[in-house]
């Protein structure tokens, strides 16, 4: 996941890579349940995938991973706890700021 960031962070923009630290601070913090758990682990399992709908390289690539993340992001109520938004705004905060 590190490794997927930082290789595209720049493309893929400030507010996608904070949506994805969101899912993963949720789970690391322990905010979200079992079944919140496996929704994140799948939609980060997709974000992380070489296999997409449109190849990452290609202009537009993380367009399908950009709309999975917020998807995601949007329905699971642990990725707007505040501990969770302050721990993924940090983190992104060290590769754009």
């Amino acid at each position: 996941l590190w490794e997927k960031i930082k290789k595209f962070s720049k493309k893929a923009g400030k507010e996608l890579v904070i949506n994805v630290l969101k899912l993963f601070f949720a789970m690391a913090l322990g905010k979200a349940t079992p079944a919140q758990v496996a929704a994140i682990i799948a939609a980060l399992g997709y974000f992380i995938s070489p296999v997409d709908a449109v190849p990452d390289l290609l202009p537009g690539g993380l367009v399908d991973d950009g709309g999975v993340i917020a998807l995601a992001v949007s329905t699971l109520a642990c990725c707007s706890d505040p501990e969770v938004v302050a721990a993924a705004k940090a983190k992104a905060s060290e590769w754009f700021d």
